[in-house]
C-alpha cells in the first residue's frame, strides 16, 4: 500500500480549525549574528592536523552549510543575516557597527534562495572591501555594537506571532569578554543595558543561542560575560562548550535530508467515558524521507503555477459560480446533494479518540504496527484539567501493564489504535525519552496472513537447523552485529545523490559534491579475523568440511561453460559470414539452406534455437527485418 508520509499525519479537511490553518505553524526565524572584530580574522590551529584558519571563516562556513540544507530539510524558514563590530553599516534602525547582509530581490529576514547561498559563500572575498571589520567596544566611546546588533535582530523578527513561529539568534564569536576594553561607570552601563536588551529580547519569544568559537589553547570562559546574558547556571553552565562544539560540528556536516523538527502536528480530543474528555498533542516521530514535490514554475517569470479550475454550462456556455452539486437518479428523478452534504453523508468518525477498553501488554504483537506511531501528550490550552487526567490514566496503565485500546480514524478511514504508556527515561545529562503514549494503529483481520499456510508445502518436511548450526549462527551474528545501532546513523544514498544534483544545478556548480555512500558493506571491518573465523565456522556446519571444494568445482564448471559458449558463438559467426543473409532473404532462398546453417546464424546473433525449419527461417527474418 504507498502512503503519502505528508498526508500521513495531515490534517482532516472536516475537523481544521482556524489555530491550523495558519501557514505559520511551526515555522522557524533565525538571523545569524556574526562578531566581526579584527580578532575574528586571526588564524588559529583548529585541528588535531594543524590546519589553521579564522574564526570567521568558521562562522561563514557553519551558515553557508546551513542555508544550502535548510533549502532541503525546512524550506518555509525564514533567515537573516547580521555582521556586528563592521566600520560599514546598513540597517533599518541605522545603528552603527550593524551590518545586514543581503543580495537582490530577497527581503532582509525572508526563505534563502540560490542566490543567497552563492554570493554569501563568496563574502570573504570581498569583506574587507565593502564592509571592514573594528572594534565596536572601545574605551573613550559610547558605542556598543553588540547592543546594537541585538536591537536590529529583535527587529528583524518583529513580523509574526511567537506562539506559531520559533524565533532565535544565533550569535558567533570568539571574545568572551566583549566590554573588557573598558572599565568603571562606562563598563557597568554597557553591560546592563546590554543584558537588559537581551532580556527584553528573550520576553518577546526570541531565544538567544551562543555559539563560542574557543582556540586550541585556550577555551572560551562563558562565565565572564555570556552565561548571565542567554541565562545558565548550575550543571548547564558546565555542559555548555561540550554542547557548543558539537552543535558547530553539527552546523558544518549536516545531511541532505528532509528534517521534521518536533512540532505539534495536530490537536485531538480523547474521550474517557462518562462524558469525560481530555485534550491532548499529537508528535509524528518518524516519517518516510522522500524528494520534494515537483513545483511547476512560469517559463517567462519563474513564478509557482497556481491551477485553478471553472465550470462551464453546456447549454449556454455561461460561467457556473454557484457551487457544483451532485445527484443520484432515484425512481426517475434525480436527487440532488451539495458537496457539504456529501461529505456529511459519507462521515464515519470525528476523527477524535474514542477509550474502548485495557488490554495486556502482551496482546499487543510487533506486527501489529501497520505504520510509524503517533506521540501523544496532553495540554490544558483548550481544556482545562487535561494534564491532570492524563497522568492518572498514565501511571495507571504503567502500574497494571496495559495497553488502552480507543477508536481513532479520518472521517474516511477510521481504525482501531492501541495506546502505550511510555514512562520518561532520564540520564545525568537530561531527559532521554519523555514521558506520553504511543498510538499504535492497529490493523484489520484481512491485514495478517498466514505466510506459512499459503506458500508452504504442508506434506513436504520442513527442515531444520540443527543445535550446532544455531550456535554458529549466533555467534556469527554477535560477531558482526552493530552496537547501538538506528536507522539515522545512515543516510539514503539516492536522496543525497538527488538533492546533490539540485545543489549543483540551482548554485551553477561545475562539480558535483563528493557523495559518501554509508549502505555498501563495510570491507575493512569485515576482513576482521574474528569475523573470518566465525563465517568459516558457520559454513562448515551448514555445508560440510569440502564447501570449498564444491565451490570451486560449480565456479570451474560455470567457467568451463562459458568459455564453451563463447567459443561457439564465435565459429557460428564464423560460418554464418560466408552467406548474404539479406539477399538469400530477399530472393526467398533462406529455405535452400540446412537447419545446422540457420542455427549458425541464429547463433552468432543471440537468438533462441527452438523450434522447426519454418520457426528458424521466420526468426531470421523477423531480425533481418523482411517480416
Amino acid at each position: 500500500m504507498d502512503i503519502d508520509p505528508d498526508d500521513l499525519f495531515r490534517d482532516d479537511d472536516d475537523d481544521q480549525d482556524d489555530y491550523y490553518q495558519d501557514s505559520n505553524y511551526g515555522k522557524e526565524m533565525v538571523v545569524y549574528l556574526v562578531d566581526a572584530s579584527p580578532k575574528m580574522f586571526n588564524s588559529v590551529t583548529v585541528s588535531a592536523d594543524q590546519k589553521e584558519e579564522t574564526h570567521f571563516h568558521i562562522a561563514v562556513s557553519c551558515i553557508s552549510q546551513s542555508l544550502r540544507t535548510q533549502i532541503i530539510n525546512r524550506a518555509n524558514d525564514e533567515v537573516a543575516i547580521c555582521f556586528y563590530n563592521t566600520k560599514e553599516k546598513k540597517n533599518l534602525q541605522d545603528l552603527s557597527g550593524v551590518y545586514v547582509y543581503n543580495v537582490a530581490e530577497r527581503e532582509n529576514l525572508d526563505r534563502p534562495t540560490a542566490r543567497l547561498v552563492k554570493e554569501f559563500a563568496c563574502i570573504e572575498e570581498t569583506f574587507m572591501k565593502e564592509i571592514g571589520s573594528q572594534y565596536g567596544i572601545i574605551s573613550g566611546s559610547r558605542e556598543n555594537s553588540l547592543y546594537n546588533a541585538i536591537w536590529v535582530a529583535q527587529g528583524l523578527l518583529r513580523k509574526g506571532s511567537a506562539k506559531t513561529i520559533d524565533k532565535r539568534i544565533l550569535l558567533f564569536t570568539d571574545e568572551d569578554d566583549p566590554f573588557g576594553r573598558i572599565t568603571g561607570a562606562t563598563q557597568k552601563d554597557m553591560i546592563r543595558t546590554t543584558l537588559q536588551r537581551a532580556k527584553d529580547t528573550q520576553d518577546l519569544g526570541i531565544s538567544i543561542e551562543l555559539l563560542p568559537l574557543s582556540r586550541q589553547d585556550e577555551e572560551f570562559n562563558i562565565s565572564l560575560f555570556y552565561a548571565e546574558l542567554i541565562g545558565l547556571e548550575g550543571d548547564a553552565l558546565a555542559q555548555f562548550i561540550p554542547s557548543a562544539g558539537e552543535k558547530l560540528e553539527d552546523m558544518k556536516d549536516q545531511l541532505r535530508k528532509r528534517m521534521f523538527k518536533k512540532r505539534r502536528i495536530k490537536r485531538i480530543t480523547l474521550s474517557i467515558a462518562g462524558g469525560i474528555s481530555i485534550e491532548v498533542n499529537t508528535y509524528a516521530l518518524i516519517r518516510p524521507t522522500v524528494p520534494g514535490a515537483i513545483t511547476w514554475l512560469n517559463s517567462v517569470t519563474n513564478e509557482p503555477l497556481k491551477t485553478e479550475r471553472s465550470f462551464i454550462c453546456a447549454d449556454t456556455g455561461a460561467l457556473v459560480e454557484e457551487p457544483a452539486k451532485r445527484f443520484q437518479p432515484y425512481k426517475s428523478e434525480n436527487i440532488k446533494f451539495s458537496t457539504d452534504e456529501l461529505a456529511e453523508i459519507k462521515r464515519v468518525s470525528t476523527g477524535h479518540l474514542r477509550l474502548l477498553g485495557f488490554k495486556p501488554l502482551s496482546c499487543l504483537k510487533d506486527y501489529h504496527n501497520l505504520r510509524p506511531s503517533t506521540f501523544l501528550f496532553p495540554s490544558d490550552e483548550e481544556i482545562i484539567g487535561s494534564t491532570s487526567t492524563f497522568i492518572a490514566l498514565h501511571r495507571s496503565m504503567l502500574r497494571l501493564g496495559r495497553c488502552a485500546i480507543a477508536f481513532h480514524g479520518s472521517s474516511s478511514h477510521p481504525q482501531l489504535v492501541a495506546l502505550v504508556a511510555q514512562e520518561e527515561i532520564a540520564s545525568p545529562s537530561g531527559q532521554v525519552e519523555p514521558p506520553g503514549m504511543h498510538m499504535i494503529y492497529l490493523p484489520y483481520s484481512d491485514d495478517i496472513r498466514n505466510i506459512e499456510e499459503q506458500f508452504m508445502d504442508t506434506k513436504s518436511v520442513t527442515p531444520r537447523a540443527t543445535d550446532d548450526q544455531i550456535k554458529k549462527a549466533a555467534a556469527l551474528v554477535k560477531r558482526v552485529d552493530l552496537k547501538d545501532f538506528s536507522v539515522c546513523q545512515f543516510a539514503n544514498p539516492a536522496l543525497q545523490r538527488h538533492y546533490a544534483i539540485l545543489q549543483a544545478l540551482a548554485l551553477d556548480e561545475d562539480e558535483m559534491p563528493e557523495l559518501n555512500d554509508e549502505t555498501l558493506p563495510d570491507e575493512q571491518g569485515m576482513s576482521r579475523q574474528g569475523i573470518i573465523k566465525a563465517l568459516e565456522e558457520f559454513k562448515v556446519s551448514v555445508y560440510g568440511e569440502n564447501h570449498d571444494q564444491e565451490e570451486a568445482d560449480a565456479l570451474f564448471a560455470t567457467t568451463e561453460a562459458s568459455k564453451k559458449r563463447k567459443a561457439n558463438a564465435e565459429n557460428a559467426s564464423k560460418e554464418s559470414e560466408k552467406y548474404n543473409w539479406a539477399e538469400l532473404a530477399e530472393q526467398g532462398k533462406l529455405s535452400y539452406l540446412t537447419v545446422v546453417d540457420l542455427k549458425r546464424y541464429l547463433t552468432a546473433h543471440n537468438l533462441p534455437l527452438s523450434g522447426k525449419k519454418d520457426d528458424l527461417i521466420k526468426r531470421i527474418l523477423t531480425h533481418l527485418g523482411k517480416k
